[in-house]
């Protein structure tokens, strides 16, 4: 399953995420989630059913809520990282040829291509739920490389794939959807935007810990990557445990993806704020 789906252009990624390790009440280490078989089994299984289950609201005629990730929004930059490896994408968004670098960056350099996973992963852009009438063209999900997708494995725990399951479950018993595609799309509308805010506290509680985590080390020095570069200011990633912070000074001419020195300039747990310098 995993071949056939990289055959035909999804994305090999692989972004670090930490989380945090206690000694009693007092965080002593942020350590990076791994992969292994286990968990890529069920990631390629997870995919497999929600493509199928796509398909079969699709041929039973309902309407569904898709998940959507359109073309990068911001694919020059993606091109312009990959030519800072000596490599060429085209200038239209193709997933297949962006995947093909990405297996030979993982084969280069395995340590280092989490940074470039990230990197793509903020220039990719975020997900969102939309609602796919029957008879339509399926709009797609570049990362994943299938044109129709939808969230069904999770209902316990998130809240489109319990609508996924209730309309699937009515098309297979011949019964009448439970939902208009009105309302599929306020639901849709609602579900983009809980998700959206479920992600923010999400990182609010990992930036805390990791701000007590940091919170003896300021005047330190770090190396760092860019994940985010925008007006409302400039982010670093640090390298070796995974910190990520606002760059308070010096951030001028930084973009996603450029490697940096940063100083360690402030903490503040509550706020879940780590200020960083540039060296």
């Amino acid at each position: 399953m995993r071949q056939r789906r990289h055959a035909k252009g999804a994305l090999t990624l692989d972004t670090l995420q930490a989380h945090a390790v206690f000694a009693g009440d007092a965080i002593s280490d942020l350590q990076a989630d791994t992969k292994n078989r286990a968990k890529e089994l069920i990631e390629d299984l997870m995919i497999a059913a929600n493509a199928v289950t796509a398909e079969t609201l699709e041929r039973k005629g309902f309407a569904w809520i898709r998940r959507v990730l359109g073309v990068p929004r911001r694919w020059d930059r993606i091109v312009a990282l990959a030519e800072t490896f000596g490599d060429t994408l085209p200038a239209a968004p193709d997933a297949a040829a962006l995947e093909a670098f990405l297996r030979k960056r993982r084969e280069a350099d395995p340590e280092r291509f989490p940074d470039v996973s990230l990197s793509v992963v903020k220039m990719l852009g975020s997900g969102e739920y939309a609602v796919e009438p029957p008879g339509s063209v399926p709009s797609g999900h570049f990362g994943l490389a299938v044109t129709g997708y939808t969230h069904s494995t999770a209902p316990n725990r998130r809240f489109p794939d319990l609508l996924t399951q209730r309309l699937l479950k009515a098309a297979i018993a011949g019964k009448p959807a439970p939902y208009d595609r009105a309302r599929l799309t306020d639901l849709a509308a609602h579900c983009t935007t809980q998700e959206d805010q479920a992600a923010k506290v999400e990182r609010q509680v990992r930036k805390s810990a990791a701000a007590l985590f940091l919170q003896s080390r300021i005047g330190e020095r770090f190396h760092a990557i860019v994940t985010g570069a925008s007006d409302k200011g400039t982010w670093v990633r640090t390298i070796g445990t995974p910190v990520e912070g606002r760059v308070v000074k010096g951030s001028a001419g930084l973009d996603v993806g450029d490697r940096v020195d940063v100083r360690l300039v402030s903490t503040d747990v509550d706020q879940g704020f780590i200020d960083f310098a540039k060296a």
